[in-house]
């Protein structure tokens, strides 16, 4: 069993990521060179730093064993903590669950439950 990833985006990038079968990056993506992801642990903080206040956001929840292993990086940002960083277009099938994201009166996003580990 592997821990998921988790990435951020709104729900029309979603709603396109169903209809191609895959997703490219965001602009931040693209303008980086790859695709942004977060853990179970540093999410949160990622939300709260990076779309505070956004509305009509999904969390994806990403099985790391259907990416391509070479494609996945591991590697230093935000305070030296290491993060997931995806040099490929995101396929499909490589989610494994969503969730809208709710905001509350002071802007922050509502968290589901997330899981430690993929079945």
């Amino acid at each position: 069993m592997r821990a998921p990833i988790y990435k951020i985006m709104s729900t029309a990038q979603w709603q396109a990521f169903k209809e191609s079968g895959h997703f490219k990056g965001s602009e931040v993506d693209l303008a980086d060179g790859y695709i942004h992801f977060s853990t179970r642990e540093q999410v949160a903080e990622t939300l709260d730093r990076h779309y505070k206040a956004v509305p009509d956001l999904v969390l994806l929840s990403v099985d790391v064993a259907s990416l391509d292993g070479d494609a996945l990086r591991w590697e230093a940002a935000r305070g030296g903590q290491k993060f997931p960083h995806l040099y490929a277009p995101l396929p499909l099938h490589a989610v494994s669950a969503h969730s809208v994201l709710d905001l509350d009166e002071k802007g922050r996003h509502s968290l589901p439950t997330l899981p430690e580990h993929l079945a």
